[in-house]
């Protein structure tokens, strides 16, 4: 746990050094997740919900999405002085005290889950709380750095904005949400585990028992291939469910053949080869995965706005 008396004293913080808290790359992908799930839940362009709320709705997911990193950064920022991909966050700079971070942890965390129940419902808020709790405490304060299994229970922490979206509109938590958050918790650890075979050097020295760490590279190789099989047939699942039409159903037949073919280009490889290229093949495979959450939700999208206009339907 980070040691708020070890911290330097702050430089002139910036506007920009307060968003950075908030982590906006991974909020970018909760704000785009969780507006699929509004759009494509029964009523979410026209029904229940006003397009106001839905748009706040959203906010409020976001919001809570950035607490979580705040709170993950004062926690974590002992270790994020000492890995070379985290070192220039704001708390290791200097720029913000870990005490700054954690108020606005818990002041952002307070605001987006009662504005989101005062504005939708408390199943949805709910959700969003246990949502920061996991990522804050089960997550970064438990999991990460005490199990291998960190990124793959630690996941689901990533995977719920579609859910909450979902529930703000219809109250509820169904099989076709469900299968919106397995889809983001089986492509987290290909994702990260990718990430972990070229930057293991951070996580072994700031004693992270990533799996690359405890278990070795090759038996990581293993894992990738493996949860990319389970999270081909999980995003194949969700092709047969009411939002998910013909747009849905070519995006998940071509990029998960593509990310299959990747997963056993990775396993075939050793670390003298990968060590030789700089690790090019997982470095794609880490790109790819970024373009493979993307595409499934947007083409959910585009399937949603084809069904609006009368062009498209389930499959």
């Amino acid at each position: 746990m980070t040691d708020i008396s070890q911290i330097d004293e702050p430089k002139e913080a910036e506007f920009s050094d307060y968003v950075s808290l908030l982590k906006p790359r991974v909020m970018s992908l909760v704000v785009f997740t969780a507006f699929v799930g509004v759009v494509v839940a029964p009523g979410g362009l026209a029904g229940p919900i006003h397009p106001f709320i839905a748009f706040f709705a959203v906010l409020c997911i976001a919001i809570g999405g950035g607490a979580s990193g705040a709170l993950n950064m004062w926690y974590d920022a002992d270790i994020d002085r000492i890995m070379k991909r985290t070192k220039g966050r704001p708390i290791p700079t200097g720029k913000v005290t870990a005490g700054e971070a954690l108020y606005v942890g818990l002041a952002l965390s307070f605001f987006s889950v009662m504005m989101l129940g005062l504005a939708t419902n408390w199943l949805a808020a709910g959700l969003l709380a246990f949502t920061i709790f996991f990522y804050a405490v089960i997550y970064t304060m438990w999991l990460k750095r005490s199990t291998p299994q960190n990124i793959v229970i630690g996941g689901a922490a990533g995977a719920f904005p579609p859910m909450i979206g979902w529930a703000a509109v219809t109250g509820d938590v169904t099989l076709t949400s469900t299968l919106l958050f397995l889809l983001i918790f089986m492509w987290t650890p290909p994702h990260f585990w990718a990430l972990a075979l070229f930057m293991n050097s951070d996580y072994d020295a700031a004693k992270v028992p990533m799996l690359t760490v405890t278990h070795g590279k090759r038996t990581t190789r293993v894992h990738i291939l493996v949860y990319t099989a389970v999270l081909a047939l999980t995003a194949l699942w969700v092709a047969f469910t009411p939002i998910a039409g013909w747009a849905y159903l070519i995006v998940a037949v071509v990029l998960n053949i593509w990310f299959m073919l990747g997963a056993v280009q990775i396993i075939r490889r050793d670390e003298s080869e990968a060590e030789a290229d700089d690790y090019a093949v997982e470095r794609r495979f880490f790109k790819l995965s970024l373009l493979y959450l993307f595409a499934h939700f947007l083409a959910l999208l585009v399937d949603k706005i084809l069904i609006i206009f009368g062009i498209g339907g389930p499959l």
